[in-house]
């Protein structure tokens, strides 16, 4: 059997080859499309994946796991306590296998009601209330706290939960962890995603580090009481990934910048950092450019770094390292004592309106992170080994990986 190597034509969402968009003049490489649309409170949030290879084997189970990490967490609010989200898939997937087809699937929101929810004229600070009523022409905030929610996102975990699942096949696997929470930092030695995924089972935070994760509790009771809020830091670990993932071409192409846009791209979201990140603009060149060393008798890929400040990424292009990624969410703007903002309807001061709310979501939006890294990997991995079945992309990716282990 043939196992050289041959590079995928691009599938594109609309059609072959590269799709431009006309009013922007950007340039869309995308394999995988996801489209979500549903309100917090509303019947039921709805997704559709497309871009899915037929055969690739789907474990429902696991989907709904992930879906249940979402929703855990010390510091999350009641409506935790309501739901119990679970996917219904209605589409694209028969006998527990994908056909090619759109995945299209809903996750029902256990509290719904018709027609029971007070509108909101008090917009919050750091919310996207105000902006989004500017925007929109509505005179009630509701119209936008509604789809603006970070509910959104449950529908994103089960899209990832899916991604996962075909990236599983070759032997990429990845995990989450708090890495810092209200400023009490976890500092933890470079870890395997196995060792991580031992060492936080259990955990209430999502957090690799017991003694650190007591603390971190007895801030958040604290904060708790208090009627406030916190952010924090998260980190994701994806182990892996071959070399060549991405593209230094266009900027688009770039797998870092992908990276960094999904995980931006997340409610409450304000930073991003890959590698050492920020840390390696106060170091020498010397500090954080470690020597590449080859190895003739190293099964496959024979280059090894000694270091890894990249981040498993140079020039928009994955290097065979682990790819590090870390995220700083903002304190969520929804508090149980409100500041102070002004009535849209009197245009007079009142205090910001409360919503159900968390006191952190940290540990939560670490899953999130999870579920969009997952998704931009499996675009860059289809975009790279792309075909029309997951027979096809076994045999593009075989031959590739025979290929750089001649190099």
């Amino acid at each position: 059997m043939d196992r050289s190597y041959n590079p995928p034509v691009a599938r594109k969402r609309i059609c072959d080859g590269v799709k431009v968009n006309n009013l922007r003049g950007q340039t869309d490489y995308t394999m995988l499309g996801l489209i979500t649309a549903g309100e917090s409170h509303g019947e039921c949030l709805t997704g559709v994946l497309e871009g899915m290879p037929s055969g690739l084997k789907i474990n429902i189970g696991l989907i709904n796991k992930e879906l249940k990490q979402r929703q855990q967490g010390y510091g999350r609010g009641d409506r935790q306590k309501i739901e119990a989200d679970t996917i219904h898939i209605t589409s694209g997937i028969r006998n527990n296998e994908t056909i090619a087809g759109p995945i299209a699937f809903t996750i029902k929101n256990r509290d719904f009601v018709i027609n029971q929810l007070e509108p909101v004229h008090r917009p919050r600070p750091g919310h996207g209330d105000l902006a989004g009523i500017t925007k929109y022409d509505r005179t009630d905030a509701r119209d936008i706290l509604e789809r603006a929610s970070a509910r959104e996102t449950a529908v994103r975990v089960a899209a990832g939960g899916i991604c996962k699942q075909i990236l599983r096949e070759f032997n990429i696997d990845m995990t989450s962890y708090t890495v810092n929470i209200g400023g009490l930092r976890v500092e933890i030695a470079d870890k395997s995603v196995a060792e991580l995924r031992k060492r936080k089972k259990g955990s209430r935070l999502n957090c690799p580090c017991p003694v650190m994760e007591s603390e971190i509790i007895k801030l958040i009771t604290k904060v708790m009481e208090q009627e406030d809020t916190l952010g924090g830091v998260f980190q994701v670990r994806i182990e892996g990934v071959p070399p060549g993932l991405g593209s230094h071409v266009q900027a688009g192409r770039k797998l870092d910048a992908r990276l960094a846009a999904a995980m931006m791209s997340i409610q409450a979201i304000k930073g991003v950092e890959i590698g050492l990140g920020f840390a390696s603009a106060t170091m020498r060149g010397s500090e954080v450019h470690k020597p590449i060393s080859y190895d003739p008798e190293k099964k496959g890929y024979k280059y090894i770094r000694a270091g890894n400040a990249a981040g498993g990424i140079e020039a928009g292009i994955s290097n065979g390292e682990p790819i590090i990624i870390r995220a700083a969410m903002k304190p969520i703007s929804t508090m149980g004592k409100p500041v102070q903002s002004v009535d849209i309807t009197t245009k007079k001061p009142a205090m910001a309106s409360y919503q159900r709310s968390d006191v952190t979501a940290v540990p939560a939006a670490s899953h999130v992170g999870e579920a969009a890294v997952a998704f931009v990997i499996a675009d860059a991995f289809l975009e790279k080994f792309g075909g029309d079945s997951m027979k096809e992309i076994r045999r593009n990716y075989e031959g590739y990986m025979q290929q750089i282990s001649r190099i």
